[in-house]
C-alpha cells in the first residue's frame, strides 16, 4: 500500500510490475529514479492511475491526481475505500470478470467498462490496462490499472 501518494516504494512497484507485464514503461520520467517517477505518476501523468489490494474485498490503495478528479474523491476518501464502489451495482459483473481476468492471467490491455463518480455521474473508462502488482521477490501486492481514456456516456 502506498503510505503516501508520493512513496517512491510503491511508485517503483507500480513501474516495475507494468513492465514486468507489459513490456513497457508508465512513463519515460518512470525510468529515472523512484522519486521522480512517485512525482510524476501522481501530479502530472495524463492518465488516470488506481491501485487496490488483495484482499477479499479489495480497497484503493492508491489514485493518481488525474484518477482524482475523473472520480471525485480526494486522496483521504480514495484510499482505503472498497474499489467496488467505483461501479454501478449493475456494473459489478463485467468489473469482477475484468479483475478475475486480470488475476488469472497477469495483465488485461483495451477493457472498456462504465464506471461511477462520487457525484453519481457515469462515465466509461476505455482502453485500460490492468496488472497484477507482484514485487521482485514474487509477493503480490493487489491490481492496478491504467486509464488513459474517459468518455461520457451517449444519451
Amino acid at each position: 500500500m502506498a503510505s503516501t501518494p508520493l512513496d517512491p516504494w510503491f511508485a517503483d512497484l507500480l513501474e516495475s510490475s507494468y513492465h514486468r507485464f507489459t513490456g513497457r514503461h508508465l512513463s519515460e520520467v518512470a525510468r529515472s529514479t523512484p522519486q521522480e517517477a512517485a512525482e510524476w505518476l501522481y501530479t502530472s501523468a495524463p492518465f488516470g492511475l488506481l491501485a487496490h489490494d488483495g484482499g477479499a474485498d479489495p480497497r484503493y490503495t492508491y489514485a493518481n491526481r488525474t484518477a482524482q478528479q475523473r472520480f471525485g474523491y480526494s486522496w483521504e476518501e480514495f484510499v482505503g475505500m472498497p474499489s467496488w464502489l467505483s461501479a454501478a451495482s449493475a456494473d459489478q459483473t463485467d468489473r469482477n470478470a475484468l479483475l478475475q481476468a486480470t488475476s488469472d492471467s497477469g495483465h488485461v490491455t483495451g477493457y472498456r467498462g462504465l464506471r461511477v463518480a462520487k457525484s453519481g455521474r457515469r462515465f466509461w473508462i476505455e482502453d485500460v490496462t490492468m496488472w497484477n502488482l507482484v514485487d521482485a521477490d514474487g509477493v503480490r501486492h493487489g491490481q492496478a490499472a491504467v486509464v488513459p481514456t474517459w468518455t461520457e456516456p451517449s444519451a
